[in-house]
């Protein structure tokens, strides 16, 4: 009895979950590490910035006032218990890019 049409059906299973995956690392790489930032944000201002209680929304802020506002959180002139270590933790490109984020939700 010959193996070849199983060895060409595990080939062919092989081939079958390599491309799936690669189809799968690629859909992934395509989200933002403004995005991947953002979800940290979610907790408190909400999915995408909008914010269903006491926090406030800041989905639609103009972009220059998020990047202001996060400068000023981290440099502590403008305090905030939370605010104040998170945005310790972010660069400059890391602010401005949680900044065109969120303006545009």
């Amino acid at each position: 009895m010959s193996r070849r049409p199983f060895q060409l059906f595990c080939l062919l299973v092989l081939c079958g979950i390599f491309f799936g995956l690669t189809t799968v690392a690629q859909a992934e790489s395509t989200v933002t590490r403004a995005a991947m930032l953002a979800n940290n944000c979610s907790t408190c201002h909400g999915p995408d910035g909008h914010s269903p209680g006491a926090i406030p929304s800041i989905a639609g802020k103009p972009a220059e006032y998020l990047a202001t506002a996060l400068r000023e959180f981290r440099a502590g002139t403008r305090t905030a218990t939370v605010m104040t270590r998170h945005a310790k933790g972010y660069s400059d490109e890391d602010i401005q890019a949680l900044a065109d984020y969120f303006s545009r939700q």
